[in-house]
C-alpha cells in the first residue's frame, strides 16, 4: 500500500489489487476515528478525525486493521436484465476485434462485482476476471446518456441511474431501477454487489417506481395550477396561512412559511447535508457556508444543522403565518424587512428579528461574500432524502430550486431547542476583485505536475471565473498547470476541497456538491478552516494558495 495526503482529513491509500479495495473497506470501517471511507478503483479514500490522531497514527492504525481483513467479502448478488440494442455496441466490437455476438456472450458469461460507486447515486463500476473488457472512453462525450443505459468504459461496467451527461461506450438499456429514494436502500447495488446481466428479460429485482419528475424530492409549489399539488389548510384553529404543497408531503398543521416572491440567482434548501452515503455514490452536500449556517441557527435558538435558505443573490420573501423570529448570516449586504402596515426595519447581521404575517424580507446582491443564510425559528421543513433536506444540485437529491410562488414551511417554534442568541456576527468576506489567502495541503497527485506547475499552483492569482457553481470554482490562471503524467487516471475519491486540474491546467476547486470520484488529478486540497471562506467567494474574487506546513508520515 502507498499512503497519499488527500487533505488535512483524509489520506488516499493505493492499493495493486483493485480487489482489496472491497476487503479494505470492510476492515477499516471498524477503526476508531474514521469518518467514512470512499472506494476507487484502485485507492480508497479515509476520511478521518484529525482531533483523534495525526496522519502517522492513522497509517499505523489502518496498517494494523488491514492485516485482519478477510481475503474475500462476500456481497449480494442482483440479476439485471438487458436489451443489447446499445449505439456503440458494433463499434465497442470493432475496438475489441471480436463479432457483435461475441462481445454479448462474453459481456452475460462474465460475473461482475462493483468496486465502487461514484459519479452519480447508484453508479457502481463493476469489474470482472475477463481480460476482453478494456474500452477506451469515447473521445467525445455525450451531453445527455438516458437512465437505464448500460455502458463500458476501461476495466468497468455500469448502468446510468439518471439521465446525465457521459461518456462512457454504450452497448444496452435495462429497465432496472438503479435509484430510487423511497427504496430501501435506495441503490440497487453498492461495492461488493455481484453483477450477472441476463438478455431480454423482464425486470424482477424491481418494483419501485423511479422518480422522473425532474426534481427529486421535490418539496411544494406555490402554482395553484400544479397538477400534482393539493391545497393544505393551516392550523385546526383556522389559524395561519394556506400553503399549497406537494402531494408526496404533508405537514400538518402548517404554522408558518415563506412565500418565495424573487428567489435571486439560486435560492436553495440546505442543512447539515447528508455524510456517511458515499458506498450508494452519494456525497455529503450540505450548506456551503457551514459557519454561517451556524450561527444563523444559533440567532433564533434552532440546532446548528437545521435546515436554511441559502440564496445568491438579492432575495425577496414574504412571510406568512404564526408570529416567529429569524437571522440572516453568510453574504454581506444591506436588508429590510417591510411589515404590512409599511413600517421599515434593517436587518443585521446575526441579529435575530420578529417576523409576523404579511411582512416581506429584501436581501440586496451581496457587497461581500457570495451566499445569505436566512434561518427561521422552527427550521425549514421539506421531505427528507437519506435522512436530510439539503439540496444536492449535482446528484439531483433533495428539494429543487426555489422559483417565484413557491412556499417553504416553518417549522414548529416550539420545537426549538435553545433560546435565541443575538451574536453580531462580524465576518471578513470579500467582494469580487478583492484577493484571499487560502491554506492548502499538497497532493494526493501533485507528482502528476511538472515542478513549475506544482510552483506555479502558489506563486500566481487564481481568478475565480463566472461558471463557477456549487459544484465547483472554475479558477483562472495566466500559467496553467502542465502535467509531468499523460493518460487516464482510473477514477479515485475525492474531498470538498480538492483542487482537482483538467487537460488544460485551469484547476476546479471542488464545493459541497462536488462528485465523490474523479478521473483527473488532485494537486491539492484547502483545509478544513477555509472551505467556509471558498464556499463565500463570487466571481471576479481571487485566490493566493498558501501551502500548509506538512509533516512527513511516509508512504
Amino acid at each position: 500500500m502507498r499512503f497519499l495526503r488527500a487533505s488535512d482529513t483524509a489520506l488516499l491509500v493505493e492499493v495493486e489489487d483493485p480487489m482489496e479495495v472491497t476487503r479494505l473497506g470492510a476492515a477499516w470501517s471498524e477503526v476508531p476515528g474514521v469518518t467514512e471511507l470512499i472506494p476507487g478503483a484502485q485507492t480508497v479514500l479515509v476520511r478521518f478525525d484529525p482531533s483523534r490522531f495525526s496522519d502517522a497514527q492513522l497509517v499505523d492504525a489502518l496498517s494494523t486493521a488491514r492485516t485482519g481483513a478477510h481475503s474475500s467479502v462476500a456481497g449480494p448478488e442482483v440479476s439485471i436484465p438487458v436489451r443489447y440494442d446499445g449505439e456503440d455496441l458494433d463499434e465497442v466490437a470493432d475496438l475489441l476485434s471480436v463479432s457483435v455476438d461475441t462481445l454479448i456472450e462474453r459481456h452475460l458469461n462474465a460475473q461482475w462485482r462493483v468496486a465502487f460507486c461514484g459519479f452519480a447515486p447508484g453508479f457502481g463500476y463493476a469489474t470482472c476476471t475477463d481480460p476482453l473488457f478494456d474500452v477506451p472512453r469515447r473521445s467525445s462525450p455525450r451531453t445527455r446518456v438516458p437512465a437505464g443505459a448500460v455502458g463500458l468504459a476501461g476495466p468497468f461496467t455500469s448502468v446510468y441511474p439518471r439521465d446525465s451527461p457521459g461518456g462512457w461506450q454504450l452497448i444496452g438499456h435495462t429497465d432496472a431501477v438503479m435509484w430510487d429514494i423511497d427504496r430501501d436502500p435506495p441503490a440497487l447495488v453498492a461495492p461488493g454487489t455481484v453483477i450477472t446481466f441476463e438478455q431480454q428479460r423482464p425486470v424482477a429485482v424491481v418494483t419501485s417506481t423511479p422518480n422522473t419528475s425532474g426534481r427529486t424530492g421535490e418539496l411544494f409549489d406555490g402554482l395553484e395550477d400544479d397538477p400534482v399539488a393539493s391545497e393544505v389548510g393551516g392550523p385546526a384553529s383556522g389559524s395561519g396561512p394556506e400553503v399549497t404543497v406537494r402531494e408526496t408531503w404533508r405537514p400538518d398543521p402548517v404554522l408558518a412559511s415563506l412565500r418565495v416572491i424573487h428567489p435571486g440567482i439560486r435560492a436553495l434548501i440546505q442543512d447539515g447535508g447528508r455524510p456517511g452515503h458515499a458506498a450508494m455514490g452519494v456525497s455529503g452536500a450540505g450548506a456551503a457556508d457551514r459557519t454561517a449556517l451556524s450561527q444563523a441557527n444559533r440567532a433564533v435558538g434552532n440546532l446548528p444543522t437545521a435546515a436554511v435558505l441559502e440564496c445568491t443573490g438579492a432575495v425577496h420573501m414574504e412571510y406568512r403565518g404564526l408570529p416567529g423570529v429569524a437571522a440572516v448570516a453568510g453574504a454581506q449586504g444591506t436588508g429590510e424587512l417591510v411589515s404590512s402596515d409599511g413600517t421599515v426595519r434593517p436587518i443585521l447581521q446575526g441579529v435575530p428579528f420578529a417576523i409576523d404575517d404579511g411582512d416581506e424580507l429584501s436581501l440586496s446582491h451581496p457587497t461581500h461574500g457570495l451566499r445569505y443564510v436566512i434561518a427561521v425559528r422552527g427550521g425549514l421543513l421539506a421531505r427528507p432524502a437519506l435522512g436530510s433536506v439539503s439540496s444536492d444540485t449535482l446528484a439531483g437529491l433533495g428539494p429543487g430550486p426555489l422559483e417565484a410562488g413557491d412556499c417553504v414551511v416553518v417549522g414548529d417554534p416550539r420545537h426549538a431547542p435553545a433560546v435565541v442568541e443575538p451574536l453580531g456576527i462580524t465576518r471578513d468576506l470579500p467582494r469580487s476583485g478583492e484577493t484571499v489567502d487560502v491554506m492548502i495541503t499538497l497532493g494526493p497527485r501533485d507528482d502528476w505536475f511538472t515542478p513549475e506547475a506544482v510552483a506555479a499552483l502558489t506563486a500566481q492569482e487564481w481568478l475565480v471565473g463566472t461558471r463557477s457553481d456549487r459544484v465547483g470554482l472554475r479558477l483562472e490562471g495566466t500559467v496553467p498547470l502542465d502535467r509531468r503524467i499523460e493518460g487516464e487516471l482510473p477514477s479515485e475519491g475525492t474531498v470538498t476541497g480538492a483542487i482537482q486540474v483538467p487537460p488544460d491546467g485551469q484547476p476546479v476547486l471542488f464545493l459541497p456538491d462536488h462528485p465523490l470520484t474523479g478521473g483527473y488529478p488532485v494537486i491539492g486540497a484547502v483545509v478544513a478552516e477555509h472551505l467556509d471562506l471558498v464556499g463565500q467567494l463570487p466571481p471576479g474574487a481571487r485566490i493566493r494558495f498558501r501551502l500548509r506546513p506538512e509533516e512527513n508520515f511516509g508512504g
